[in-house]
């Protein structure tokens, strides 16, 4: 009886369960609880099991990850499924992210990197590995980089002059993603994050190039026509300004709201570095994200981070795991990602980098989840 008590204080807390007789007379989590604080409530089971098993750990352990991490690496651009990550330490991260990007480029054949991303994005749920996307959307107006800040969000918002052209874009999303499939050809449950760093002024979707209400309903109208017209079911939705924040009414400022997003989050390199904020104010910030996850029923995640090249050879025990746990309070995320390897930087060390040592020693605390101690992240276990 006292362990059917914990479980239901457990549920209630993390989820916002109001049947306790139910959740006392299951001993498995029950997904109809679970996806009524969803974005979507008809997602897969896989997609509502992945999500609960991340709030479960949240504040307990924290998933380890990187972007492209088996895409490329120092001096390596392959599909063989080589990691610098498993090369340093002996395991693959848990947690990976892609980018839809090249898949909806105005100019470029993507076949070959369509296919090569699918590939590693199988084997990685097939390791039992968890998967993320973000979208480096190309100016879809100006057919630029995504860097080319000619203001169009009005262009493709309902009644623009390329609204059709951004719903074929969001097709092609859709299309792709439902190739996604485990080897019993279930979805891939998938964290979808798209416009991150919109507080910054380096991407076309950033705060100087729309207003707070374009913003707002950009986003709205991708979630909805995703799920509600193109009927993806296995996105998770996240939310992920850049850093420019130190209140949570400044987080929110551009927040499309609770009904629009299942994860909020940060990217956040700049308090790193010298010229930054400091442990303190990166700290501070994961606070901010981790109290609105708990208020709202919602997960939270340090989204994007790292230190390039790692000149600061101890970063990622004494900044990266103290930010994470010790100042002065620990927030409850689900995960954290670092940015790619490729041959012009790194963030993760290289054999015989001097931050290897301390990599390792990161690799070795217990608070952090590789893959070799990852759960069963997509099934409902008794409690």
């Amino acid at each position: 009886m006292r362990n059917r008590f914990i479980n239901i204080v457990f549920l209630t807390l993390c989820f916002g369960f109001t049947n306790p007789i139910s959740a006392q007379t299951k001993s498995k989590a029950k997904p109809s609880d679970i996806r009524k604080n969803l974005v979507d409530v008809n997602a897969t089971e896989e997609t509502v099991a992945m999500y609960y098993n991340l709030k479960k750990l949240s504040g307990q352990k924290i998933l380890f990850g990187q972007q492209d991490a088996t895409a490329s690496g120092i001096g390596w651009y392959d599909n063989s499924g080589r990691c610098d990550i498993k090369d340093i330490c002996g395991s693959y991260p848990a947690f990976y992210s892609w980018d839809i990007m090249d898949f909806t480029r105005p100019d470029t054949t993507n076949g070959p990197y369509e296919t090569k991303i699918r590939k590693l994005t199988i084997e990685a749920y097939n390791r039992g590995g968890v998967n993320s996307y973000c979208w480096h959307f190309w100016n879809p107006v100006t057919n630029k980089s995504f860097y080319d800040t000619t203001r169009v969000v009005n262009h493709i918002l309902p009644g623009g002059s390329h609204h059709q052209l951004y719903k074929e874009k969001l097709a092609i999303v859709a299309k792709y993603i439902n190739t996604l499939r485990g080897k019993k050809g279930e979805l891939i449950p998938i964290i979808f994050r798209p416009y991150h760093e919109l507080d910054g002024n380096w991407f076309w979707w950033g705060s100087k190039f729309c207003t707070v209400d374009e913003f707002k309903q950009l986003y709205r109208f991708t979630v909805t026509y995703l799920r509600d017209t193109l009927k993806v079911r296995n996105f998770l939705y996240a939310f992920s300004p850049d850093c420019r924040f130190s209140n949570e009414e400044q987080y929110l400022e551009r927040y499309p709201g609770d009904e629009y997003v299942d994860i909020v989050g940060m990217d956040n390199y700049w308090d790193f570095n010298p010229k930054g904020g400091g442990l303190d104010a990166f700290q501070h910030k994961l606070m901010i994200i981790s109290d609105y996850a708990q208020k709202k029923h919602k997960l939270a995640a340090l989204t994007e981070t790292g230190f390039s090249n790692l000149t600061d050879t101890t970063w990622y025990t004494k900044k990266l795991m103290k930010a994470l746990t010790e100042y002065p309070d620990k927030p409850k995320l689900a995960y954290v990602a670092i940015w790619r390897n490729n041959k012009q930087s790194f963030y993760s060390p290289p054999p015989g980098h001097p931050a290897v040592k301390n990599f390792i020693d990161f690799y070795n605390n217990p608070y952090v989840i590789f893959e070799d101690k990852l759960p069963n992240m997509y099934s409902f276990e008794s409690d």
